[in-house]
């Protein structure tokens, strides 16, 4: 699973250096035929860790919970994100990863509740949450990827 957590490390290392150019409002903008925009992408990334990772495991949350009700899935942008925040964003992104490798290191996952995404796959216990995550992460690049040609 070592790997598995590198590469989401790895993987938001990519798309903060794609979106390093980026404008305030390039961050903000929701291109023609996107319901969000690349704020919302890179806040769900982290909200979807807490909600499928640390929640299902009865962790403390490590960001509010205005944060994750702002970027949970289902949601959407719900204002102008000032660049301080977007930057604060950045520096959780990356930051939330390194603690997902060093709670996972430690133990902390061990009382994982398992649950079926909304995609009607079963995640029983940590390992496989991280699979998906890896593919959720995955997703999520190429989407940004996508509105970043756009913005």
């Amino acid at each position: 699973m070592i790997h598995a957590l590198h590469t989401i490390r790895a993987t938001r290392e990519i798309l903060i250096r794609m979106t390093a150019s980026l404008t305030e409002e390039q961050w903000n903008t929701i291109p023609p035929g996107f319901s969000n925009n690349i704020v919302w992408n890179m806040g769900h990334l982290v909200a979807t860790q807490i909600t499928i990772g640390y929640r299902r495991a009865g962790i403390p949350d490590f960001a509010p919970e205005s944060f994750v009700e702002a970027y949970r899935s289902g949601s959407k942008p719900n204002g102008y994100i000032k660049m301080e925040e977007i930057e604060a964003i950045k520096g959780l992104f990356l930051s939330s990863a390194d603690q997902l490798t060093e709670d996972y290191q430690s133990g902390k996952f061990d009382n994982y509740e398992g649950f079926t995404t909304r995609f009607g796959l079963a995640l029983n216990n940590i390992d496989e949450a991280l699979h998906f995550m890896l593919y959720h992460e995955g997703l999520h690049a190429g989407v940004v990827n996508a509105m970043k040609k756009l913005v």
